[in-house]
């Protein structure tokens, strides 16, 4: 398990993305009203940038801007094509204001 530590809480806006590359995790940090989610930062049908795309909050997806695929800020997987794999997902920590994303597989999103 590798605690990653990302922003204050004050750094990404309700209902919007921020991309973060650290620890050699790239991470897509979604803000959902008072909720956090990280998931892998990569569309896993083309490498693009999921923290670029929007945001449906109702739905907790991501889209990807390039090709429309839309994942889960859940579970990771993608709710529509071209995409057919997951992507990573950390469990999120807020300690004393700052956000922190755990990777707890080895499978998480290496650069």
């Amino acid at each position: 398990m590798t605690k990653i530590k990302l922003c204050p809480v004050d750094d990404v806006a309700p209902d919007s993305a921020k991309r973060f590359d650290a620890e050699g995790h790239r991470i897509a940090l979604v803000r959902l009203g008072d909720d956090y989610f990280a998931i892998g930062d990569r569309c896993s049908h083309a490498d693009y940038s999921l923290a670029e795309g929007e945001i449906e909050p109702e739905d907790k997806t991501i889209e990807c801007w390039k090709h429309g695929s839309m994942f889960s800020l859940v579970t990771g997987e993608p709710n529509s094509f071209p995409a057919t794999k997951p992507v990573p997902v950390y469990n999120v920590e807020v300690i004393d204001g700052i956000i922190y994303a755990i990777a707890t597989t080895p499978d998480s999103d290496q650069n």
